[in-house]
């Protein structure tokens, strides 16, 4: 599979992932391939994200920022194989950084990288980095275990 270099809004992104309403987090994807997704939001201005405490968006709340762009590669990757993607849940975190502060007083969009460092059997580890401009606001490592339903 080579780089898909198409633009994605929001509206197809919701129909990839589990979230919906103001809970879908990432307004674009810009390139994705088989191992990479490049997405872009501004989202963290929103005063109504559902992941703000006492009117802060604290940097913490970008980790769901980058599970939903795994989500999201994943729904791709399935889309284009006619798979179905199935449900997972974040497992575990390693090796996560991240700035101090309050997202929602940075006014320039965020850039959300994802990359699949293993897949098996539905189960993924992948690395993440949101970042606006050059410098990287959190990054990590994440752990996501497919749940199969037997019926």
């Amino acid at each position: 599979m080579t780089n898909k270099v198409q633009i994605i809004e929001k509206e197809e992104l919701c129909q990839l992932m589990p979230h919906a309403g103001s809970m879908s987090l990432i307004d674009k994807v810009t390139s994705w391939d088989e191992t990479h997704i490049i997405c872009y939001t501004n989202t963290h201005l929103d005063k109504n994200n559902p992941l703000r405490n006492d009117k802060l968006l604290p940097m913490s709340a970008l980790i769901e920022y980058g599970a939903q762009a795994m989500a999201i590669h994943g729904g791709l990757l399935a889309k284009a194989s006619g798979e179905v993607m199935h449900k997972g849940y974040l497992a575990a975190l390693r090796d996560v950084n991240m700035h101090d502060g309050d997202v929602s007083q940075i006014e320039s969009l965020l850039c959300i990288e994802a990359v699949q460092k293993m897949a098996s059997q539905g189960n993924l580890i992948y690395s993440f980095t949101i970042k606006v401009d050059e410098t990287i606001l959190v990054s990590g490592r994440a752990t996501v275990v497919a749940i199969f339903d037997n019926k």
